[in-house]
């Protein structure tokens, strides 16, 4: 295989994945290129992959144009098939296997793309091996893949049982009291994998848990609404369900159903940060008891709310502060120990899932926290939420160094600086309440993302408006 109008990969190769318009940038001819390359970076002959994929039209052909080019070098495929991000990475922990997990995740159904993980469900970065495989892909499709000796094989492999029964046995909820929830899929791999872990649908015991379903239908056109929970008025329709069906909560998964959100009964979104609480307290309790002298650390992404590290420390453990990032994160994870790791676009790292992030294990600790008590979920929430925070704004900038200039100028002597992922300026106002905002760059597009957060709303709402007319200036 060659190609006579070499693609430029660094376009679609973003710093944690590979994701690009199905057609004018991923093609089969680039899929096996990248299946190739990802062979040889891995190890080669012999090698298992595992190899999953979403529901996207492209998805099937894509995963057979990868285990073609991954074949040829001499690696042999584990094929998923139909499956979730969180699936793939079970089975490359629980089989020790690198991994490659074709979706785009929230993206418009145009987009596709390819996660890879190491064995154990081990992140790939740009800096940690995915330059590597894209400059091989590039070569690949240059000069054409070369055969190795004995070609690889394809062998299929449902995960989705023992996936399944491994939430199950992380997190009890046999015990919890009748609840009833809505659940949107938003026609994503959540309508696969909700089915098998909070119902029947992979052999386990029935659960007391009823769920109202919402577009369980695998399209990967997006009919209803785009499968990005993250945008408020994706969330509209689960919010009106919870609150016609009278239901205890509510939950959203992403497309590839790796990122779960929640909705308590008002219908009111829960923050991720709240939720990372929930999670983090559950989790150091769990370890606390079963090794009382272990030292816990649990990390939290820098814009997290403060309420997160706050909640850690309370619970007898030590927070851990990071950049934000997938990959980096992941990395986190393995370098500290750390027993689970919280991120305010609602990923959710678990040591006992091999570091990876899995939003329907946190799904299962919410549930299990909520169902264990006597309170609607948004009391048992609003302790987690204290402080008002803006949540991530997107600002288009023509002159993004002048911007940030703007922002040093204007709070140098007023705020203390850290710059660990762009600029965090935190301080306190005369009254005492303290405040905190983190303005980042983006790494793709000329754009500056602010996050704020005070001790009242009033104090975020004065934060939020003075940082956004520096920015927008």
């Amino acid at each position: 295989m060659t190609s006579d109008s070499p693609v430029d990969l660094t376009a679609f190769v973003k710093t944690y994945d590979v994701r690009g318009l199905v057609g004018s940038q991923l093609t089969p001819e680039v899929v096996e290129a990248f299946g190739a390359a990802f062979a040889d970076e891995i190890g080669g002959d012999a090698t298992e992959i595992v190899v999953g994929h979403d529901m996207r039209d492209s998805s099937p052909e894509f995963a057979d144009a990868f285990g073609r080019g991954a074949t040829a070098r001499g690696a042999n495929i584990t094929l998923l098939g139909l499956c979730s991000t969180d699936e793939t990475y079970f089975a490359s922990g629980s089989r020790n296997a690198p991994a490659a997990m074709f979706t785009a995740s929230h993206n418009p159904a145009t987009y596709n793309g390819i996660k890879f993980s190491r064995a154990g469900a081990q992140g790939i970065s740009l800096d940690t091996g995915l330059s590597s495989i894209r400059d091989r892909a590039s070569a690949f499709l240059a000069d054409g893949i070369d055969q190795a000796p004995t070609p690889g094989s394809v062998t299929p492999f449902d995960a989705l049982p023992s996936y399944a029964a491994y939430l199950r046995s992380l997190v009890d909820l046999a015990k919890i009291r009748p609840i009833t929830i809505v659940v949107d899929a938003g026609n994503g791999m959540g309508g696969l994998t909700v089915p098998a872990v909070l119902g029947t649908a992979a052999g386990l015991p029935e659960l007391p848990i009823t769920i109202i379903p919402l577009y369980f239908e695998l399209d990967g056109t997006f009919p209803n609404h785009e499968a990005n929970p993250l945008e408020p008025s994706n969330l509209v329709d689960l919010q009106k369900a919870v609150v016609e069906h009278g239901a205890d909560l509510g939950l959203a998964f992403d497309g590839d159903a790796d990122r779960c959100f929640v909705v308590d009964e008002k219908g009111d979104a829960v923050t991720p940060s709240a939720v990372a609480a929930i999670v983090a307290v559950r989790e150091i309790a769990r370890v606390h008891a079963a090794s009382p002298d272990e030292h816990i650390s649990v990390i939290h992404n820098l814009i997290t709310s403060r309420a997160v590290p706050e909640a850690i420390e309370a619970a007898g453990a030590t927070p851990v502060r990071t950049r934000v990032g997938h990959s980096l994160i992941k990395d986190e994870m393995k370098a500290t120990g750390a027993i689970f790791g919280g991120e305010h676009s609602a990923h959710y790292y678990f040591r006992d899932f091999w570091g990876a992030d899995n939003g329907m294990l946190a799904a299962l600790h919410v549930l299990a926290e909520f169902g264990s008590g006597s309170s609607p979920l948004s009391e048992l929430t609003d302790h987690y939420t204290p402080y008002a925070a803006s949540g991530e704004i997107n600002s288009t900038v023509t002159d993004v160094p002048a911007a940030y200039a703007r922002i040093v100028e204007a709070y140098t002597g007023s705020g203390e600086f850290d710059e660990l992922d762009g600029l965090t300026v935190s301080g306190t106002f005369d009254t005492g309440e303290f405040w905190w905002f983190n303005v980042r760059p983006s790494n793709t597009e000329p754009l500056l993302r602010l996050n704020a957060e005070a001790a009242t709303p009033g104090g975020m709402v004065q934060v939020r408006d003075a940082v956004l007319a520096l920015i927008r200036a």
